[in-house]
């Protein structure tokens, strides 16, 4: 599958830049023209896991959040959001929807499952003491093609 376009960026790892990332990975998707419905799901999704990446991962710790977007042909949407933190030491157990490894902030565990409801696929790798990526996928179904130079 070719790629057509690719962006990086990184910012430290404050809630409030939960926002901005939610926000750049929008501009970086609107060229495809997705309907409101499906950059709200990739929205949704971002925004779940940096608040992952800041809130399980860097636990009240500063450090840097990590996103790559990329754009392939047919419209499919990658987006790696990655940090250095604690990491996860069992996936399955954290992807379980009401699990949470922060029930002092009133965690709801609910931020695999709503990522998985809002993208087609979902990968978790994660390595204690160095760090946690979710990939995130989706294809825009509704929108024009980049590959076509439009």
């Amino acid at each position: 599958m070719n790629l057509i376009n690719e962006m990086s960026l990184s910012f430290p790892s404050k809630s409030s830049n939960e926002a901005f990332a939610r926000s750049a990975v929008s501009a970086f998707v609107i060229g495809l023209d997705p309907t409101v419905a499906e950059l709200s799901d990739i929205k949704t999704a971002v925004s779940e896991a940096v608040t992952n990446c800041i809130v399980h991962g860097y636990r009240r710790e500063s450090g840097t959040v990590y996103i790559n977007g990329k754009i392939y042909e047919n419209n499919k949407v990658v987006i790696k959001i990655r940090d250095k933190g604690c990491g996860i030491a069992d996936i399955e157990k954290a992807m379980e929807p009401l699990f949470t490894t922060a029930p002092e902030e009133d965690r709801a565990g609910l931020g695999f499952a709503v990522m998985q409801s809002f993208c087609d696929k979902v990968k978790v790798k994660s390595t204690v003491g160095k760090g946690t990526a979710v990939t995130l996928e989706k294809v825009i179904s509704s929108g024009r093609s980049l590959s076509r130079g439009r």
